[in-house]
């Protein structure tokens, strides 16, 4: 338990900064502190401050030695934006979690109110951890790959080489399989599946708690997805032609380097011309011939009489302003897929599934409040090629709290 106050630990955090950034550094080197290295730092920093590192739980002991605490050696990696690349199966203990906790949603969705809300926050929280292990994890990937790619170590081609497959075989090409849409059990699906369900339960559940919950678990998916999406495209698009070219490039330079070093082991070899000079024309030598040819086929050609049908269709643009001022006039409802039905009729005598579909999207600004009808009502909505039994929504006026 940390006896000091918030306050008092922030500002030695800010305080003593240089210190805690070397101590960082110590155990992202060797993975911990020796404990003679954590006299030594403190030594240089002309104070006894070991009593306060431990009072405020920054450093523990471990055997006899020390290592930063881990809330605080995350919240250096995420200041200093170094993080250490995670092993695929690190990161899929998140899936294993996220598909522990939606199977248990879903099979109490009618049980205890205080315990599915609970289950239905740890799973936003699990989804929220594996967001930003993909989006660390993919920005340590590209980070040390570009510093294998400037070579800064020096290392010799055949280790560069090594390198390169080591991080395409153990880590980008396993987690680009992790969100991988194609992927059936990859967690992206996993995550879809858990946004299909909440779109539908953030309408349909009786409690309105459990509505709001699933509302905020929805729209932390649709970013999730997002994030997702453009981690996997800075997989693919940037992380693995990087790390090939790493391996062509040194392939290619390795070779060269050997045949450089030992031209007179390979005798009766006669090295490629590295430059070789001709002359080319800019057009086809058979130009005139295929011309010919070209223009040759339109002397016999048959007359084309075109005649414009001019009874076409006016395409309808769904007006969005307008509806939505006429939906402001007749709030509130209490069948809003009706008044859509009725209003579209009064314009439009051909009412169509994508007319209504494009009207009922004014359900989802952020200026209207929607419950389903208490008693459970439906409604048919019938055209010629469809029915659709919707239920009865109540829309009104979101009530802002003025802050």
């Amino acid at each position: 338990m940390i006896k000091s106050e918030p306050k008092s630990i922030l500002q030695f955090l800010a305080n003593h900064y240089e210190l805690l950034r070397e101590l960082f550094d110590l155990q992202v080197k060797n993975e911990i502190i020796r404990r003679e290295q954590l006299y030594n730092s403190i030594k240089e920093y002309g104070s006894d401050l070991e009593v306060q590192l431990k009072e405020h739980k920054i450093i523990v002991e471990q055997n006899d030695d020390y290592v930063i605490n881990e809330p605080y050696f995350i919240l250096f990696e995420f200041i200093l934006q170094q993080f250490k690349p995670l092993l695929p199966e690190e990161i899929e203990k998140y899936g294993q979690s996220i598909r522990t906790l939606f199977f248990n949603i879903k099979e109490g969705i009618n049980s205890d109110k205080n315990i599915l809300l609970d289950r239905i926050e740890a799973l936003s929280k699990e989804i929220n951890k594996f967001a930003n292990s993909v989006k660390n994890n993919t920005q340590s990937l590209l980070y040390e790959s570009k510093e294998l790619k400037a070579n800064n170590k020096k290392y010799e081609y055949q280790e560069k080489v090594h390198k390169a497959r080591f991080w395409i075989e153990n880590y980008i090409v396993p987690l680009n399989a992790i969100l991988d849409v194609n992927h059936t059990q990859s967690i992206y699906n996993e995550l879809l599946a858990i946004s299909q369900f909440s779109n539908i339960k953030r309408f349909d559940y009786g409690d309105e708690s459990i509505r709001r919950q699933f509302e905020k678990l929805y729209n932390l998916l649709r970013q999730v997805a997002r994030d997702i999406n453009h981690q996997s495209s800075i997989l693919t698009n940037e992380l693995l032609p990087l790390i090939e070219r790493i391996k062509t490039e040194s392939e290619y330079l390795r070779g060269f380097h050997l045949y450089l070093t030992n031209g007179n082991c390979y005798k009766g070899i006669t090295p490629p011309n590295l430059f070789v000079s001709r002359r080319d024309n800019i057009y086809n030598p058979y130009v005139y011939e295929n011309t010919k040819e070209y223009f040759d086929q339109f002397k016999n050609e048959d007359e084309v009489i075109v005649i414009e049908d001019n009874n076409y269709l006016t395409e309808w643009i769904f007006d969005r302003t307008e509806y939505k001022a006429n939906l402001d006039k007749n709030l509130p409802l209490n069948d809003f897929f009706g008044w859509c039905e009725n209003t579209i009729k009064q314009e439009k005598t051909d009412f169509t599934i994508d007319v209504f579909f494009m009207v009922t999207s004014l359900l989802f600004e952020d200026d209207y409040e929607v419950s389903v009808d208490e008693h459970n009502r439906k409604m048919t909505i019938s055209t010629d090629s469809a029915e659709l039994f919707m239920p009865r929504l109540n829309i009104k006026k979101r009530d802002y709290v003025s802050g």
